[in-house]
């Protein structure tokens, strides 16, 4: 009779959120039942393919509780239960499924435990001189505005074990402590409010694979937006374009350190902030992550494979790989070390992957569409060319952001966006488009000697944006928001009319200044390359 393994999914979470879960869920049930395992699914969750009825050997339609999984676990005589593909819910489960007797398989729940509690992963990175931002758990609004006062303004308020960085918002003053440090208590009751010093760096992360002893990295991912946008909400590159070998190089290093001291087996995302070519750890998470699939498909690691094999006891080197960054050069794919990827001097794949998010505001009437630390997406697409630019232009296009080729793109940008408005402003007028600005971004790009219609704002009387919108004299809208709890309404209203009206509207400056570099090389969809990715690494050409 074949041994028995427990995975559990995700069950029913927020919409757009699940997918990466359900992904590594349906994998690992198929490379168990390779291993000759009976592989059992638990998830409550019908919108996915791990709750189909003939992809694991057998399905319980249960809630992902400890009372429902231990049952299941018992009556089935498992030798064990996977958590790590499951998502926040499941990892939640590791301690209290171990207290009740019940074997986890792969990183232990001391190891998890270490990781998601603050305290106790502060000492672990100080040990390991890993950097990482001023930050404090807090369990009441006291404690956070001292905690606040001490780290220094702005910080970043957060409830602990959520997902898709709910009730996160970055916080700029003491006045506002308050209303933002409720609502984050109110998303996860009886949990530590984390608040942490809010850096404004260039985001990155990494996903690692571990047995134990060796730390496989499948490939760094760059994000397009700066710290402060959700993951799941930011553009990101494969592999990096702006950050150099050195700091590349640190955040591998700085993810083998960790999954060996935590001993992992299987899959970690960690997330890091580089500031000033110094690399802090914002986050990890001892799980699968929503960039597994991405990343699995653009570099041809089978990641949840490997994870799996590794939870049961199969090293990585026994599977061919080992400890170091895995590269595509010369037409080999192999593990390579620091000193071999310092001397590359070039990228370590030949095609350039962007992963894009894909919003629903349309049919979410009430969504302001500006982009933070909270996550709104609710997809994303994938878009791949042998330059950065033409993966950029792909992803963008397959995410539904339509460039009308007739009336003028706006800016309308907040204080600290002006300055990047002005580079924005250039490449427009050096390809022809017309610029229409509201009068605090209009004086900044006059003073550059960019030419720009000044416009006036709803408040300011007619004729206004909204009218030149209504008129469908407008092809694309830069409107970013100001700091949380300043935001007028009649921002959020031009927003919510670019939507209304089929206009697209870039909530953040770096989302703005990848899609004009995009579209000074494409002027439509029909200009950019068509590939499979395995004819792209497989033509040497140059794609244009």
């Amino acid at each position: 009779m074949k041994p028995t393994v427990v995975v559990l999914g995700s069950g029913p979470i927020r919409i757009g959120q699940g997918i990466e879960f359900d992904y590594s869920c349906v994998h690992c049930v198929w490379a168990l039942q390779e291993l000759g395992y009976r592989a059992v699914i638990v998830n409550n969750n019908p919108e996915t393919v791990s709750t189909d009825f003939d992809t694991a050997d057998a399905l319980y339609f249960e809630p992902v509780t400890l009372h429902d999984v231990a049952a299941v676990v018992r009556h089935e005589r498992a030798e064990g239960v996977v958590v790590q593909f499951g998502g926040q819910t499941a990892i939640n489960l590791a301690q209290p499924l171990e207290q009740a007797g019940i074997r986890v398989l792969g990183t232990s729940p001391r190891s998890i435990a270490m990781a998601e509690d603050r305290g106790q992963f502060d000492r672990i990175l100080a040990d390991l001189g890993v950097r990482r931002p001023p930050g404090a758990a807090v369990n009441s609004l006291d404690d956070g505005l001292r905690a606040a006062d001490r780290i220094g303004y702005p910080v970043l308020v957060r409830p602990s074990f959520v997902l898709g960085g709910r009730a996160m918002e970055i916080v700029r003053d003491s006045s506002s402590f308050a209303e933002f440090y409720r609502e984050a208590e109110s998303a996860s009751p009886g949990q530590p409010v984390l608040v942490d010093s809010y850096l404004a760096g260039t985001e990155a992360e990494i996903d690692v694979v571990s047995d134990g002893e060796d730390t496989l990295v499948p490939g760094l991912m760059e994000h397009i937006e700066r710290a402060g946008v959700h993951s799941g909400d930011s553009m990101a590159v494969y592999p990096p374009i702006g950050l150099n070998p050195e700091v590349q190089w640190e955040m591998v290093e700085t993810g083998r350190l960790i999954a060996r001291e935590l001993k992992v087996k299987g899959l970690m995302n960690i997330q890091f902030a580089v500031v000033d070519g110094q690399v802090y750890v914002i986050e990890v998470n001892p799980r699968a992550s929503r960039t597994v699939p991405y990343l699995s498909k653009v570099t041809g690691v089978p990641m949840v494979q490997l994870a799996t094999r590794a939870m049961v006891g199969r090293s990585l080197a026994q599977e061919g790989y080992g400890s170091g960054l895995w590269a595509r050069h010369e037409g080999q794919s192999r593990v390579i070390g620091r000193q071999e990827f310092l001397a590359l001097g070039e990228p370590i794949s030949p095609v350039y992957a962007v992963k894009a998010p894909v919003f629903s505001f349309q049919k979410l009437g009430k969504v302001d569409p500006a982009l933070g630390p909270e996550m709104k997406s609710t997809g994303e697409v994938l878009g791949i060319d042998r330059t950065f630019e033409g993966a950029l232009y792909k992803a963008l296009v397959a995410s539904g952001v339509t460039f009308r080729s007739r009336g003028q793109v706006i800016l309308t940008v907040a204080e600290g966006d002006k300055a990047h408005a002005v580079g924005i402003g250039k490449l427009l007028v050096d390809q022809g488009y017309s610029i229409g600005a509201t009068q605090g971004t209009h004086d900044v790009l006059s003073r550059s000697g960019i030419p720009s219609e000044p416009l006036k704002k709803i408040q300011e009387g007619s004729p206004n944006l909204l009218d030149r919108l209504m008129a469908g004299q407008v092809s694309l809208m830069v409107n970013t928001p100001g700091p949380a709890g300043q935001e007028t309404e009649h921002a959020q209203r031009i927003r919510r009319a670019c939507i209304e009206t089929g206009v697209a509207c870039v909530t953040n400056i770096d989302t703005a200044t990848a899609l004009v570099r995009a579209l000074t090389l494409y002027a439509s969809p029909l200009e950019a390359s068509c590939m499979t990715l395995g004819e792209y690494l497989a033509t040497p050409q140059k794609v244009n």
